[in-house]
């Protein structure tokens, strides 16, 4: 078995891309990275997840202005719930969330140096949580922004499985202008600094895309870590 330290070092990631995909720069500190993971990383994480699901607080759908989202979400280090964040689950079994993983913090602040291409970038970034989204197939994220962290650091997001459509926004409302960016597994998207506050979601997924060895069978992951400022 591969050490985490190995599984997530320089030469163990590849971003250069796949023919056709290249990185992409949306707005100013919205960068799109594709394939930036390999399928071993994928098949590691998925494994991951499946013990993240199996922990101390089960996956669930929140609710939202008392309607129950089509995404289920287990997260860590803080547990997210609208528009709060708390060390326990009050909203779920009342138990803590599981630890922030060390290798994560690594690999949040790898994504910042490669998607700017600032050896620099990731110095002072340290993430606290993450949100763990699983999509199914019929799931969908209405547009919204990440607003509820005291922290205005970067956002960092991981797909993984099935490709979706991501709708990535305006920093003022919901409305245009917007692009639509196809997601697939592997793909890392960061936005920070003025596209920090951009409203984004996720208005389909394409079951069956999925690529053979990224572990996951049907439906999408996604990771997104934050910064929550809490201390």
């Amino acid at each position: 078995m591969i050490a985490v330290s190995r599984l997530f070092s320089d030469d163990f990631l590849s971003s250069d891309g796949a023919p056709g995909r290249l990185r992409r720069e949306l707005a100013p500190g919205a960068v799109h990275l594709p394939d930036w993971l390999t399928l071993e990383q994928q098949r590691w994480i998925v494994g991951q997840f499946h013990n993240w699901v199996a922990g101390p607080v089960p996956i669930r759908a929140a609710k939202v202005r008392g309607h129950e989202m089509s995404v289920r979400t287990v997260c860590l280090g803080w547990h997210w719930q609208p528009y709060t964040y708390t060390r326990e689950a009050t909203d779920v079994n009342g138990n803590r969330v599981l630890d922030f993983p060390d290798w994560m913090v690594r690999l949040g602040r790898k994504a910042l140096v490669e998607s700017s291409d600032d050896s620099s970038a990731g110095d002072d970034y340290t993430p606290d949580t993450a949100l763990v989204n699983y999509y199914d197939e019929t799931a969908r994220m209405g547009m919204h922004q990440d607003r509820d962290e005291r922290s205005r650091a970067p956002v960092v997001s991981l797909s993984i499985g099935d490709s979706c459509v991501f709708r990535f926004g305006n920093t003022e409302n919901r409305n245009r202008p917007y692009e639509d960016v196809e997601l697939a597994s592997g793909d890392l998207f960061v936005f920070g600094g003025p596209s920090r506050l951009a409203y984004h979601g996720i208005t389909r997924v394409h079951p069956g895309s999925a690529p053979d060895g990224c572990g996951l069978g049907a439906g999408r992951i996604n990771i997104t870590m934050r910064v929550t400022g809490l201390g």
